[in-house]
């Protein structure tokens, strides 16, 4: 089992991984061996920071440590001249409700320049209604940029076997509130992978460590613009 990442107030969350239909999303638990390693994601950081407040899909779930996109967006971060600190602040299993009550702890340790928003899929996973999934992501984002942080909300995509109405409603609802809040929005972290199996684990539900360069390519194009900090 892959390891998670710990919170800010050392809490460690932990959730049972439910079968799904081929490519849903961020499901699974972290160790707390996992976490204790990520500790040193909560120091201060030396430079403006980037906050990743996801799940598995960013939690490097079933990947080697330093191999997943987050890990990734670092080293391109520091290839380009960008002066930023990456925190993954990813929990595997993690919902929008595990990651809004996290998340006070996290702005108030790292004050972050910018948070990036990966969660939502777990609240389909567990059938969580959908006016709950928006009404935290809303206070996610309210309260980030509160704390003078720019955000940048990720999208998700569930399979069509949640029935097409449900299906079509998740989808919308990441466009729509980064339209209603006016932030940043990565469409889908998945692009481009959904419809190969043979970028994906053995679950066919988390993407391999030769899909990570999908994925930041993902989400790098939406974070650019918000990137204004430059190495001397």
């Amino acid at each position: 089992m892959a390891a998670g990442i710990v919170d800010f107030i050392a809490v460690v969350v932990f959730a049972v991984g439910v079968p799904l239909a081929a490519h849903a999303v961020a499901i699974t638990g972290g160790t707390a061996a996992g976490a204790i390693a990520a500790a040193s994601q909560v120091a201060v950081a030396a430079h403006p920071s980037i906050v990743v407040l996801g799940d598995s899909l960013s939690a490097e779930y079933g990947l080697a440590r330093g191999t997943g996109w987050v890990a990734l967006l670092r080293q391109r971060l520091a290839q380009t001249g960008s002066n930023y600190d990456v925190i993954n602040a990813s929990i595997s299993g993690d919902t929008t409700s595990d990651g809004r009550a996290r998340l006070p702890a996290i702005l108030a340790r790292a004050h972050p320049a910018i948070v990036i928003i990966e969660l939502g899929a777990n609240d389909a996973l567990r059938g969580i209604p959908l006016a709950v999934t928006v009404e935290n992501l809303q206070d996610v984002i309210a309260r980030s940029r509160a704390a003078g942080a720019k955000v940048l909300l990720v999208g998700m995509q569930i399979p069509s076997n949640y029935g097409p109405d449900y299906t079509q409603k998740f989808r919308m609802l990441y466009p729509q509130l980064a339209q209603q809040t006016r932030v940043a929005l990565a469409p889908f972290l998945l692009e481009g992978l959904a419809d190969q199996p043979q970028m994906f684990q053995a679950d066919q539900l988390h993407p391999i460590e030769a899909a990570q360069p999908r994925l930041l390519d993902n989400v790098y194009p939406a974070l650019k613009p918000l990137l204004t900090v430059r190495r001397q």
